[in-house]
């Protein structure tokens, strides 16, 4: 009887730490395809506002409508400083810094992937 009663409490104490192992696991699989998912439609958006230089008309926003529901966008554009002073001085205020932000939620979390590239800033 003492046997089948320590089975019982054994089983009351591991059924509820395999379960948030698997929420733990299942949370972490869906957080993975999610953000390669934001990175894919951020990389999209990014290469399109480059081609288009749609990014020269400053911060925008927005989502995705149908090729990605539940995702939003931010992108910004700013000065880039060298990190360095002194290298690329004739360079130096002609680059600019374009980020794309998405946006995605997971467990009612929200949660962000960004991608960010240079470009230069001339006048043509």
């Amino acid at each position: 009887m003492a046997e089948i009663l320590a089975a019982m409490v054994f089983v009351a104490v591991l059924v509820p730490v395999a379960l948030e192992g698997l929420q733990i696991a299942n949370r972490a699989g869906v957080m993975a395809d999610r953000r390669r998912t934001a990175a894919q439609l951020a990389d999209r958006l990014l290469t399109e506002s480059l081609a288009t230089e749609s990014w020269r008309n400053g911060d925008q926003k927005g989502d995705f409508g149908e090729d990605g529901p539940g995702y939003r966008w931010l992108l910004e554009t700013k000065a880039w400083e060298p990190a360095l002073s002194g290298a690329g001085s004739e360079t130096e205020g002609t680059m600019r810094a374009v980020s794309v932000e998405v946006f995605f939620l997971v467990q009612e979390r929200e949660y962000s992937a960004r991608l960010t590239t240079l470009v230069e800033d001339s006048a043509e």
